[in-house]
């Protein structure tokens, strides 16, 4: 059986007019693509440039440094002037009196230091405790107790009322040896104390204490030591 076609349904005959539109249109949007970049490297070519010549310009604009001041001119120079003496000009003499052509105008007085005597006299009158030698009884410190146990006389009363200890004196020794000052310390009885007294003051020249050499004044404390049978 034939198939036959409407002349209205016939495709065929609009098949080219198809193809014609479809390349027009193709083309059309190619012709736009490339239009479309070619703008943008425009405008970014465009902006390149504007920043090189603003960089330019503000190089171009840059205010430049101002040179140093010069300096400033020397002084001038002054010309010396020597003034030239004639020799035949006589001069007036003048003497000059020196304390060599006359030695009766030169006093020479010799140098005579201060008297000490005040340092002296504050030095003997010093009171010391303790010094490089101290002073000592004739024979020593044996000899000084033996000559206490001697010279002692035992008081009656308080032997009676059986009183003893030990009283402790001092005393000083002058630079000359003899013992001054002498009183007691501690005591134990008036009589005793008494006793102990004489018996130090009736001692014999000591050997005086010395400082730096010299003799000086020490204060010495003997203990006098009583006790009964």
């Amino acid at each position: 059986m034939e198939i036959k076609k409407s002349p209205k349904a016939d495709l065929e005959k609009s098949k080219g007019l198809g193809l014609l539109m479809g390349l027009v249109v193709a083309l059309s949007v190619i012709f736009v693509g490339f239009e479309w970049s070619e703008t943008d490297i425009k405008i970014a070519t465009n902006e390149g440039v504007a920043d090189i010549l603003a960089e330019e310009e503000m190089e171009i604009t840059r205010p430049e440094e101002a040179p140093p001041p010069p300096p400033p001119p020397p002084p001038p120079a002054v010309a010396e002037v020597l003034q030239v003496v004639e020799d035949d000009v006589k001069l007036d003499d003048i003497e000059i009196a020196s304390s060599e052509d006359d030695a009766s105008s030169a006093q020479v007085e010799a140098y005579t230091p201060p008297a000490v005597v005040e340092e002296e006299e504050e030095s003997s009158q010093q009171i010391f405790t303790v010094v490089e030698t101290m002073p000592e009884f004739p024979g020593g410190q044996g000899a000084l107790l033996s000559f206490l146990a001697k010279s002692i006389k035992y008081p009656v009363i308080a032997q009676e009322n059986g009183i003893q200890g030990r009283v402790t004196c001092s005393f000083v020794v002058n630079q000359d040896g003899s013992i001054v000052d002498a009183e007691v310390m501690r005591g134990v009885d008036p009589s005793l104390d008494k006793e102990a007294l004489r018996v130090i003051n009736s001692m014999p020249k000591w050997s005086p204490g010395k400082q730096r050499g010299k003799p000086v004044r020490v204060k010495y404390t003997v203990p006098v030591t009583f006790r009964l049978q």
